[in-house]
């Protein structure tokens, strides 16, 4: 059994994979059609309730299409998981090999730093570079890659460190096998499953953290639709309109709980012990 067969039959991988279809749909999508430009005003058509003139969400206060802003900032969400994925899998990759591979004092040093940065947190992290480079969707894949790259390394490198004195590795080494090719046949293939399975929950985090920093005012520009710009402009009329709330919100909860649900399963797919039905 496959291990995509493996996720389609379990509840949560089937709902984490259909929760990152859609994201990549509407993502698509919305680069070439949005039944609205999301980022004009219609103050003529502004507080409309769900289908009223073509609106499927309605509008805001100053006439954005809600369904519109949807399907833009699910973009805007799509590239800061991938991309923050990104940069904390080749970030953590780096640091853990270093930390495996390197001479002893090297590898200590590497780990300190790892434990160092997990203590800082990631959305401060992520205002103080916002504070120097100025916000930005890059300053928030940059500042999450880095908060979640550490978490990566540390989770990585035990395993690492268990491969590189398993037989297979040493008999690779007495064969005169560079290190280079060790690490792309044996050390990278031991720790993929457990990669995978981080790098799914490195996307929710970072949805929720993209999210966040954007509400508070450090993360996408204002100008491009997104999930948490949606939520700080509607947070004055949440009393009022409920509604213009709840979309993004909801949109943003169901999100990252496809994603977590989708590492949770990925884990239990590519363990042979739980797969075979062992606890």
């Amino acid at each position: 059994m496959t291990v995509l067969t493996a996720l389609i039959r379990r509840p949560g991988g089937a709902f984490g994979l259909a929760v990152l279809a859609l994201l990549v749909l509407a993502g698509v999508v919305s680069l070439w059609w949005t039944p609205f430009d999301p980022e004009t005003t219609d103050p003529a058509n502004a507080w409309l309730l769900p289908f009223q003139q073509g609106h499927l969400l309605g509008t805001d206060q100053i006439g954005h299409d809600q369904f519109s802003q949807l399907l833009a900032g699910a973009r805007e969400t799509l590239v800061a998981a991938v991309a923050s994925a990104a940069v904390a899998t080749v970030l953590g990759l780096v640091l853990s090999l270093t930390a495996v591979l390197s001479p002893r004092w090297l590898g200590a040093a590497v780990v300190q730093l790892i434990d160092i940065v997990i203590a800082f947190p990631t959305l401060l992290l992520a205002m103080v570079l916002a504070a120097v480079y100025g916000s930005s969707l890059a300053t928030v894949v940059v500042a999450i890659g880095i908060g979640f790259g550490v978490v990566v390394a540390r989770v990585t490198r035990g395993e690492l460190a268990s491969a590189r004195g398993s037989d297979f590795v040493l008999a690779a080494r007495a064969s005169g096998a560079r290190t280079w090719r060790i690490v792309r046949k044996h050390l990278l293939p031991t720790v993929a499953p457990t990669l995978i399975v981080q790098l799914s929950l490195v996307m929710a985090l970072a949805v929720l953290a993209e999210a966040a920093l954007t509400y508070l005012g450090y993360g996408s520009s204002p100008s491009s639709p997104s999930w948490g710009g949606m939520l700080h402009e509607q947070q004055a009329y949440i009393s009022a309109r409920p509604l213009l709330v709840i979309w993004p919100g909801l949109a943003v909860a169901v999100t990252v709980l496809g994603f977590n649900l989708l590492g949770d399963a990925l884990r239990d797919s590519t363990d042979p012990r739980l797969r075979s039905g062992v606890r």
